[in-house]
């Protein structure tokens, strides 16, 4: 599970088709001033939907381009706010981010899911106390979400508080059972604590979940082949890599929280000639297809 800006930005972005049209009523007022500003509004909104909807199929710039006009059309919405920061977020702008979302929460300031993004952009700033001060001030507003407690449960997780971390990934697989992200990461806390048996009961249970995750796949392989199943652990993480080459990567690893006593088995395992083979072919067919020249003229 690529670790990721956070699947809560995409909440605030979500949260744009809550916002509520100004009724009718509101619209028919007698002073033209207040009626134009109904009217911008109105298109600030109608902008804001576009935003939201091509965020959804990634296409950040454009959405970009409509949300900050939209929060010029309607600077006091806290969803509008919300929503360019959420966009930030999403291409990495975290400061920019930060600053929108922090606007947004000063118009709206029982918002849980600014909240949570404000917590996510903090732990991409690896200022992970910061982090799980923001998320438990959303978990307060609204407490059972999964993917918050999830983000809570990394921060814990960063922060080397193993027994709160545990906690949060548990109450988010409480609520989804399917949640095999924080069923992986209890495993990746099971390792690293020496309770190797546990981790890969964890993982295989990741897996049953969703069958192509290789993330839980390659780290039952370095499991096995550390206790000294070497075969199926080669076989094992030969199927992940061809799954997802990036887990190859103990950089990319890292990044997705794995710790220094499974990245150290990891090292070995991949440094074996059969998945050096692996990744060479994994590589090979992930490269870009070159173009044919033209014939000289």
């Amino acid at each position: 599970m690529p670790n990721r800006a956070s699947v809560l930005s995409f909440l605030v972005l979500i949260g744009v088709w809550g916002i509520a049209q100004p009724a009718t009523a509101q619209m028919l007022v007698p002073h033209t001033l207040q009626l134009d500003a109904s009217k911008l509004e109105l298109q600030g909104l109608s902008l804001a939907k576009e935003a939201s909807q091509l965020a959804q199929f990634q296409q950040y710039e454009l959405a970009m381009q409509r949300a900050k006009l939209a929060t010029q059309l309607a600077p006091k919405s806290a969803e509008l706010w919300a929503l360019v920061g959420g966009l930030y977020l999403q291409t990495n702008q975290l400061d920019e981010g930060i600053a929108a979302l922090k606007r947004a929460q000063g118009l709206d300031s029982k918002s849980a899911a600014v909240f949570f993004a404000l917590g996510s952009a903090y732990f991409q700033k690896a200022q992970y106390p910061t982090a799980v001060n923001y998320l438990k001030q959303g978990l307060k507003i609204k407490p059972d979400v999964p993917g918050a407690l999830f983000d809570l449960g990394n921060a814990y997780l960063m922060l080397r508080e193993y027994s709160n971390a545990l906690a949060q990934y548990e109450r988010a697989v409480a609520l989804d059972k399917n949640f095999w992200p924080a069923i992986n990461n209890i495993g990746l806390i099971k390792y690293e604590t020496g309770d190797s048996d546990a981790a890969i009961r964890h993982w295989r249970s990741a897996v049953s979940v969703d069958a192509k995750a290789a993330e839980p796949l390659l780290a039952i392989a370095v499991a096995l082949y550390a206790k000294g199943d070497r075969e199926q652990g080669l076989a094992l993480g030969e199927s992940a890599i061809k799954l997802d080459s990036r887990y190859s990567d103990l950089k990319f690893l890292k990044e997705n929280l794995w710790g220094d006593r499974l990245l150290s088995d990891t090292k070995k395992l991949l440094a074996t000639p059969r998945i050096q083979a692996t990744i060479a072919q994994a590589q090979e067919r992930t490269k870009p297809v070159s173009q044919p020249q033209p014939p000289a003229q």
